[in-house]
């Protein structure tokens, strides 16, 4: 990935996080972290990775951002100097989860040694 689409990653990611945590009215997207945005080289499309504090509502929370990503979109046109604004697609980012089950699986075998 070239330099440039690393700086624009990093610049919607910064972005989008602000405007999820300022700008978003609505209630359902409360609590959400932008933990990582991945461009393509096009610039066409964004996979911006979420997780979300509140579990329980995690499918409707990631359907209230599928509805917000036009007002995503809008808000980044007005804020970034960029030609044109990649689509977002939301993705929940099971890594903290996945890291969290490994942590766990190594605390319970260090445990079992002792």
């Amino acid at each position: 990935m070239s330099k440039k689409i690393e700086r624009i990653a990093s610049i919607l990611q910064k972005e989008i996080s602000y405007i999820l945590a300022n700008e978003i009215k609505d209630k359902n997207i409360e609590f959400v972290t932008v933990t990582a945005v991945k461009v393509t080289n096009d610039l066409s499309y964004a996979k911006v990775y979420v997780t979300i504090l509140n579990q329980d509502k995690k499918e409707q929370i990631m359907k209230a951002l599928k509805k917000a990503s036009g007002f995503i979109r809008t808000e980044l046109a007005d804020k970034l100097e960029i030609r044109h604004i990649p689509e977002l697609n939301f993705v929940y980012d099971e890594s903290i989860e996945y890291g969290n089950r490994i942590e766990n699986i190594i605390d319970n075998l260090h445990n079992q040694e002792n």
